[in-house]
């Protein structure tokens, strides 16, 4: 079972009960369905069920008059400071490239069901949302609190106006998105094959307004330090795959350099691999099929090209893996992956 801050029950909670009198009985009976004393101080490092919490988005999405725009509502209350020593390393970060970078890193310390990454695909740079889980409604009310909480924080942040290219989810659109649309200021598309926000590169590299390089170091040992004493969760084989993934270009990255990345011994990773019955080397597997896959679908790479970046050293090896990965050659699977000419 995964785990969720109790941060994120605070503000859905408080949206929730807005108009109402403070300490009234719904905002109680709402703490009190997930677990959260509703007078203890907010506490980013209190976990709960991640299924408590989607019943509590699903059923503050039932019963408020806005639906589920409720999400923009929620995710745009978020502050850096609300995260803790999360939030201050966001906000130290000398750019935005180095804040989300601290979501790649550390996000572990506010979920085990979400992971994030900073993806350049095509000319393009994508922050993006991996969530594991049934995808329930509750689940995708809480993508888009996260994709909007993103933006938001990164508007703290950002010394230049920050506004996404575009915003994507997987889910189908509910019916009514003007709200998503006037809060992102960007096309936001629908039933995607990602939960994401396409960046410019200038909005990357723009400095942040309190970007402080020694400042950051100290945020990210204090980071590093609350990931090395987490518990072992589900999402950990995401986490190390998503590392895995993004250092292929220049080779297969040692279980030590993944492990490091993620604020662990690389006997402490491999020991929680072990629990969870995994194996980094299937890990490896899995990230270069992802990987390959995808290249093979969304860009026109030469195939040698695709085979470097998956981090083989010649074309033959990378067919020989990906046709016992898939039954097929690369060049077959992007044939096939071609959408088919309209009549």
């Amino acid at each position: 079972m995964g785990q969720v801050s109790a941060l994120f029950v605070h503000k859905v909670v408080g949206v929730a009960t807005s108009g109402e009198a403070p300490g009234g009985a719904r905002r109680r009976d709402l703490f009190e369905s997930v677990g959260v004393d509703p007078d203890a101080p907010v506490d980013p490092k209190l976990m709960i069920p991640d299924s408590d919490y989607y019943d509590l988005c699903e059923r503050v999405a039932r019963e408020d008059e806005h639906g589920p725009s409720i999400t923009i509502r929620v995710g745009s209350t978020m502050r850096c400071d609300d995260y803790g020593a999360f939030g201050l390393a966001w906000k130290s970060a000398v750019d935005l490239r180095g804040s989300f970078g601290r979501a790649e890193r550390y996000g572990r310390v506010l979920t085990s069901v979400s992971a994030y990454e900073l993806r350049q695909e095509g000319g393009k740079a994508f922050m993006m949302l991996h969530r594991a889980g049934e995808r329930r409604l509750g689940l995708r009310l809480s993508n888009e609190q996260t994709i909007t909480a993103v933006t938001q924080i990164s508007r703290e942040v950002c010394r230049t106006t920050f506004c996404p290219e575009t915003v994507y989810f997987k889910h189908d659109a509910p019916s009514d998105i003007s709200k998503h649309e006037a809060y992102f200021g960007c096309p936001v598309v629908f039933g995607a094959d990602r939960d994401a926000l396409e960046v410019s590169e200038e909005s990357l590299t723009a400095p942040n307004r309190l970007g402080d390089p020694s400042i950051s170091e100290f945020f990210d040992k204090h980071l590093e330090k609350e990931v090395s004493e987490l518990s072992d969760d589900g999402g950990l084989g995401q986490q190390v795959r998503i590392q895995i993934s993004q250092a292929l270009s220049e080779g297969v990255p040692p279980v030590s350099d993944v492990a490091g990345r993620l604020g662990l011994s690389g006997r402490t990773l491999q020991r929680r691999l072990a629990a969870q019955d995994l194996a980094y080397q299937d890990l490896v597997d899995t990230a270069r099929r992802e990987l390959a896959e995808r290249l093979l679908r969304k860009t026109d790479y030469a195939l040698a090209e695709v085979a470097f970046l998956t981090g083989f050293s010649e074309q033959s090896a990378f067919t020989r893996a990906f046709k016992r990965w898939s039954g097929q050659t690369p060049r077959s699977y992007r044939l096939d992956a071609q959408p088919a000419p309209r009549s």
